[in-house]
């Protein structure tokens, strides 16, 4: 079937966005050994589209297509890569209603959640078009009379950007414009789960005007397109959203051409509640990052830390919050948790309740699920102690355990308790105690009062093993920037 034909059949207003090749120097292929395989939707299992099943030979042609466009694209003015990427997010907004419709139907998502990444996707792109004018050096001081050294800022490279499945639009846009405002060109690596929003990205870029072999997209066999990524010399930065076990494998690989790395990992992020907090805030707080996404990201919260005078009303209000939840089909109207990703995520989280009930927790069921092998009940876990799954592992589904503190120092360290260190979130309202908790919390980002900390403006990133290097904010373009010193003598 081809790509209009299947376009048809997910009701998409513009069938040029369903793509089901490789965009590799501006042209759309086929893979060589003419493999393919295929993208299905997790509410009911049915194939969405049959993809190119890319390897290793794809892969080098692409790194050599960005090879080729590289020097152009950095020798272009800022101002010329800005209005490329304004023009790229034009054309994003004006399909944010098909682009929503892809991710949904591959992610699982709700649709009014997809089109809310896919603003937030385009926003990079925004920001990044501007940032790309504010790439300034520096006039340093002179060491002698008769010298003067100059810092001036130059892209990397070739950049490999490798996406995760759970927000495949905005952790793509999130790195594509960095990259193109800083010069570099990129190869870009979706996950195999849901590439139709990074082809229908590619298809934009060409829309917008940006050169071939600038933005090239491969999908299919991660191991050897990752093998090709980071052994390949051309590629002199590699950037990687995902767990924190495949992003050590990724940094060793990389060992032998010393590459920059960008790595955004694991995350178990602790939600404080202390007595003196705002528990009606504070649960709109944990509904917004614990649930999102069905708890499938990077910044759910993990544990809920609530200070034990206030526990029972806080978990009485929560219970009312989750029993609200609507579970089904992420097409419907009115839904709030689309199904997890996978049949084999759904029986992941389940062993996680599992786990914790046989240690003594307490299961509170939220609102029931439709018949599928992917939907996953939300539910509140109580009586939740350290020895359990939840305290110490990422869990990526609706289930958010309850654990309980007497102390500030106590709150503390049961939140540091972990290798990770990506987000935090605690609700107080004592301004010193604000302070104190937020410095002594050792993740990269902290949300005071609020569970929504990402925005295009803010640095995004974590300590720890989450990672190292920061998306978003002026620091954004720091990973794609080399920095080379000038030093002029006779003066």
């Amino acid at each position: 079937m081809d790509d209009m034909s299947q376009a048809s059949n997910l009701g998409l207003s513009d069938a040029g966005l369903l793509k089901t090749g490789a965009y590799i120097d501006g042209k759309w292929v086929e893979a060589v050994s003419g493999e393919t395989f295929t993208v299905d939707n997790p509410v009911n299992g049915d194939t969405l589209a049959t993809l190119a099943y890319c390897g290793a030979d794809e892969t080098k042609r692409a790194v050599d297509a960005a090879n080729a466009a590289q020097p152009a694209w950095a020798a272009k003015t800022p101002k010329e890569r800005a209005k490329h990427l304004r023009d790229l997010f034009n054309v994003m907004m004006a399909n944010q209603a098909d682009l929503a419709r892809i991710l949904t139907l591959e992610q699982g998502k709700p649709l009014a959640e997809s089109m809310g990444e896919i603003a937030y996707g385009a926003n990079y792109i925004e920001w990044f078009a501007e940032e790309a004018k504010r790439i300034y050096g520096e006039v340093m001081t002179q060491p002698s009379p008769d010298k003067r050294v100059v810092v001036i800022r130059q892209p990397v490279g070739v950049a490999a950007l490798i996406t995760p499945w759970n927000f495949p639009n905005a952790m793509l846009t999130r790195k594509i414009a960095p990259a193109l405002a800083a010069g570099c060109t990129v190869v870009c690596k979706p996950a195999s789960e849901t590439p139709l929003s990074a082809l229908a990205i590619a298809e934009l870029c060409d829309r917008a005007g940006i050169p071939p072999g600038v933005v090239n997209v491969v999908c299919g066999d991660t191991r050897a397109i990752g093998g090709e990524l980071t052994s390949n010399p051309i590629v002199k930065k590699l950037s990687f959203t995902g767990s924190t076990q495949v992003g050590k494998i990724l940094t060793e690989q990389c060992v032998g051409t010393l590459k920059r790395l960008s790595m955004e990992l694991g995350g178990n992020a602790p939600f404080i509640i202390f007595e003196d907090g705002d528990l009606d805030l504070a649960v709109k707080g944990v509904m917004a990052s614990k649930f999102r996404n069905a708890g499938q990201t990077c910044v759910c919260t993990n544990r809920i830390l609530v200070h034990e005078s206030v526990k029972d009303a806080f978990v009485e209000k929560l219970l009312a919050a989750t029993n609200a939840l609507k579970v089904g089909n992420g097409m419907d109207e009115g839904v709030d948790l689309g199904p997890l990703v996978s049949a084999k995520a759904r029986k992941t989280v389940d062993e996680f309740v599992e786990d914790a009930v046989s240690k003594g927790a307490k299961v509170h069921e939220g609102p029931s699920t439709p018949n599928g092998d992917c939907y996953s009940r939300p539910l509140v876990l109580t009586d939740a102690t350290r020895d359990m799954r939840v305290f110490s592992e990422e869990i990526f589904g609706p289930v958010a355990p309850v654990f309980t503190f007497k102390t500030d120092e106590e709150a503390i360290q049961l939140a540091n308790d972990t290798e990770f260190g990506l987000a935090s979130y605690f609700y107080s309202k004592d301004v010193a105690r604000c302070w104190r908790i937020a410095e002594a919390l050792e993740y990269g980002m902290v949300g005071i009062n609020e569970g929504i900390i990402s925005n295009e403006m803010a640095p995004f990133g974590g300590v720890k093993e989450s990672g190292q290097g920061r998306e978003g904010s002026h620091h954004g373009l720091d990973d794609y920037l080399e920095i080379k010193s000038l030093t002029f003598g006779g003066i």
